[in-house]
């Protein structure tokens, strides 16, 4: 998959869309001392399809700035790179995909006004699963399936029989579906029999980037050889 997609180029369920989806957290790589591009560089050899920026703190035009230094040090790669939240921020930067929360531009408003982005979109119930299938997303996310400490105001964990539901609604209606949430090396595997992607953010955190490569190839390779439980 290109690191800059196409509408043509969007992704089905009927597709290789299985693996490792990390999300690079522009502060908590501040705080260790490690730059986003080189943390994203050592992210690649795992050969996830999406590797999300989350940078909710920083200014749009540096967001803009990292974006373009990602996407340049991505390109040819066979990951897309995706955009927290800013779909005229991903357009601007050449990415292929956007991922857009509850309290965001909704699914179709993102498609209308930027048709050439593919769009992910985060749920947290069956009520909103249902509503976001109804759109037809390039993805959809599901979780908290654990507790996490990645984000301060979480909501309540779905736990693995939510999954399990999510899972079956998602092959039903051939949309992925991203498992995140407190996911770690003690869980991937369970999880990943009910999810295409496993999103993960402190799974991979090191204190160098040897030591990210490292964490992000054992996870995905639990991931590559856990089959996806059938209805």
């Amino acid at each position: 998959m290109p690191s800059r997609a196409s509408p043509e180029g969007r992704v089905g369920y009927s597709s290789a869309m299985r693996g490792l989806y990390p999300i690079v957290d522009a502060e908590q790589c501040a705080r260790r001392g490690l730059d986003v591009v080189d943390v994203a560089k050592a992210l690649l050899p795992s050969y996830p399809p999406l590797l999300q920026l989350r940078a909710k703190a920083m200014l749009p035009r540096d967001t803009l700035h990292m974006l373009d230094r990602l996407a340049a040090a991505m390109d040819g790669a066979a990951t897309s790179l995706v955009v927290n939240d800013r779909p005229d921020l991903a357009l601007m930067a050449g990415c292929g995909y956007v991922h857009v929360g509850q309290g965001d531009l909704p699914v179709h408003e993102v498609r209308r006004c930027y048709p050439r982005l593919a769009v992910g979109v985060s749920t947290h119930d069956s009520q909103q699963l249902s509503a976001a299938l109804s759109a037809q997303p390039d993805y959809v996310a599901f979780g908290p399936v654990f507790s996490t400490r990645s984000k301060l105001d979480a909501e309540a964990t779905v736990g693995l029989d939510g999954l399990a539901m999510a899972g079956a609604a998602c092959r039903a209606a051939a949309v992925p579906l991203v498992a995140i949430g407190g996911i770690d090396e003690t869980s991937v595997a369970v999880v990943a029999r009910h999810a295409d992607l496993v999103a993960v953010i402190g799974a991979v955190v090191a204190d160098s980037c040897a030591g990210i490569e490292r964490r992000a190839a054992a996870l995905s390779r639990q991931i590559q050889t856990t089959p996806i439980r059938g209805d």
